[in-house]
């Protein structure tokens, strides 16, 4: 995995690393990377299929809402596993090796992001307002659709548990963690965001 740079992304960066809202902050980062392994990915990608594996083969689950059912597909574990580097070269200090793909949600299409942001960052696309002409989320999906091509990619939010969240801050009221995967361009963008007291 190799971290991309996007001059679209900085200018949203900027504005998310601390939105002052008077007792409340909201910050957020959007950060890209191209899905190429490199040495130690390659090593992390192998030793994570081959647990995956494992887990599969001890598991007798024939539920199709299960994570067993999603994971004997090899596109779904290779995007699991790519979620998962994706993670580690966030945060090279954090263990991520307990994340299980329980903790991963497809979502629907875009508009179920949109709802999400909407409720959650309206304060904030309120103060980006005030410095820009376009709206927040219109200047996100241009700068998301230049680096991964919304239409032909997937969205992931993240949803660990909360003692083994590494994004909650300290106060922090809420916090999200959206991946937009395109598995063609071999490309993720991670975007979180959070509300701290």
């Amino acid at each position: 995995m190799k971290y991309l740079e996007y001059t679209p992304l900085d200018q949203i960066n900027d504005f998310l690393s601390h939105v002052n809202l008077g007792e409340r902050t909201i910050k957020g980062c959007l950060e890209a990377y191209s899905c190429k392994h490199t040495g130690t990915d390659k090593k992390l990608s192998i030793s994570l299929e081959t647990e995956i594996l494992d887990y599969l083969g001890k598991s007798s689950d024939t539920d199709s809402s299960s994570p067993v059912e999603y994971l004997s597909c090899r596109s779904s574990r290779k995007t699991l596993i790519y979620l998962l580097l994706t993670l580690n070269h966030m945060y090279p200090d954090y263990d991520f090796s307990a994340v299980k793909a329980h903790q991963f949600f497809t979502e629907e299409s875009w508009d179920n992001f949109k709802q999400i942001f909407d409720v959650y960052m309206l304060e904030a696309s309120k103060e980006w307002l005030a410095e820009s002409e376009s709206p927040l989320l219109e200047t996100l999906y241009k700068a998301l659709d230049e680096v991964v091509k919304l239409a032909e990619s997937e969205i992931y939010s993240y949803s660990p548990e909360p003692e083994a969240d590494p994004f909650l801050e300290r106060g922090a009221i809420w916090s999200y963690h959206f991946f937009f995967y395109n598995r063609k361009l071999r490309r993720v963008v991670s975007f979180r965001f959070s509300c701290l007291r």
